[in-house]
C-alpha cells in the first residue's frame, strides 16, 4: 500500500491504530511540505524495496552529489528520524538541520521526504547495501 500510495503522490502514510494526535501532527508535517510515513512501517518498507528489481544506478550517482553532512541528514531522514531528532544526534541546530533537508531535497530534485527516503532506499539497493 505504501508503495502505490506514494507512486500516487501521497506525501504520508499512516497505519489506522494512529491516535487523533498523532494523526494531526501528521497532518502538520504533510501540510509544512515534508513527508511521514509511519515509523513502524519504515523497516518493512525497506524490505520490500530491498526485494525490487534493480533498474539502474542512477540513484546511486545522484545521491554522490550531496555532501558528506547531507548524507548523514539524509540517512537519518530515512530512518524516521523528526528533524529535532537528527539535530540531538548530530549536534547541530534544528534549523541547520531544515537547511540541510531542503538542500537534499533541491539537489535530488525532491518533492518532500518520502521521496527522499526512497532515493536512499534506490541508492543502497543498486549499490547492493544492507538496508537495516
Amino acid at each position: 500500500y505504501v508503495f502505490s500510495a506514494v507512486r500516487a503522490g501521497a506525501s504520508g502514510f499512516l497505519l489506522k491504530d494512529v491516535t487523533a494526535d498523532e494523526l494531526c501532527n501528521a497532518v502538520r508535517i504533510v501540510a509544512g511540505g515534508n513527508g511521514l510515513i509511519e515509523p513502524r512501517m519504515t523497516r518493512r518498507l525497506m524490505l520490500e524495496f530491498a526485494r525490487l528489481p534493480q533498474k539502474s544506478t542512477a540513484a546511486a550517482a545522484d545521491l554522490k552529489r550531496l555532501t558528506e553532512r547531507e548524507m548523514e541528514v539524509l540517512l537519518a531522514v530515512a530512518q524516521g528520524l523528526s528533524n529535532a531528532e537528527i539535530a540531538d544526534q548530530l549536534f547541530i541546530g534544528e534549523t541547520t538541520v531544515k537547511t540541510h533537508v531542503t538542500h537534499i531535497l533541491a539537489k535530488l530534485q525532491l518533492r518532500d521526504r518520502v521521496q527522499a527516503v526512497v532515493m536512499v532506499l534506490r541508492g543502497r539497493v543498486s549499490q547492493n547495501l544492507p538496508v537495516s
